[in-house]
C-alpha cells in the first residue's frame, strides 16, 4: 500500500469514528458545554439522578451536559458523589471514572484528575470544573 492510500484511508477511519462520538469528545471547548446560560438568573440543573433506580452501587457514574457524575461512597448525602466535566481541559476527549484507582483518567493522553477535578498527572494544566450536587430524599441534582 502507498504512503498517499494508506493516509487517506486513515483519515476516512478517523473521520468516521469522530462522527460516531460525541461533540465533547471530538475536541469541542470545555467550557462552552458546561457553562449555564447568562440570563437563567441562578444555577441551571444539568444533571439529575433518581437514586432509586440509578447509581446504586459504588464507582457507578452518569453522563450528560457535558458532565460526569460518580458515586463515591454508599450513603445518599452529596459528599458520596462528584461531579465534574466531562471533557478533559487537555484537548477535549470525555474522561473516564476509575474506581479502582479512585480517579478519573482521560484515555487520549493520560491525563489524570482526583475526585474535585484536581490534575493530578498531565499533560492538562487545568483542573476539571467540579458542579455543586444536592440531594433531596432520593433525588440528586447536580448544578453549575
Amino acid at each position: 500500500m502507498e504512503r498517499k492510500e494508506f493516509l487517506s484511508k486513515l483519515g476516512l477511519g478517523l473521520a468516521a469514528v469522530c462522527t460516531g462520538c460525541s461533540m465533547i469528545a471530538c475536541g469541542s471547548d470545555p467550557e462552552e458545554e458546561a457553562t449555564p446560560d447568562p440570563g437563567s438568573g441562578g444555577d441551571k440543573e444539568l444533571l439529575t439522578a433518581n437514586l432509586d433506580s440509578e447509581l446504586r452501587n459504588v464507582g457507578d457514574s452518569k453522563m450528560a451536559n457535558g458532565v460526569i457524575l460518580v458515586r463515591l461512597a454508599q450513603t445518599n448525602v452529596p459528599a458520596s458523589f462528584t461531579a465534574v466535566q466531562l471533557a478533559c481541559t487537555h484537548q477535549g476527549f470525555s474522561v473516564a471514572y476509575n474506581n479502582a484507582q479512585g480517579k478519573f483518567i482521560c484515555p487520549a493522553h493520560g491525563s489524570e484528575f482526583n475526585t474535585t477535578g484536581g490534575v493530578v498527572r498531565g499533560p492538562a494544566t487545568s483542573a476539571l470544573k467540579h458542579y455543586t450536587i444536592s440531594v433531596n430524599g432520593s433525588a440528586l441534582a447536580v448544578s453549575a
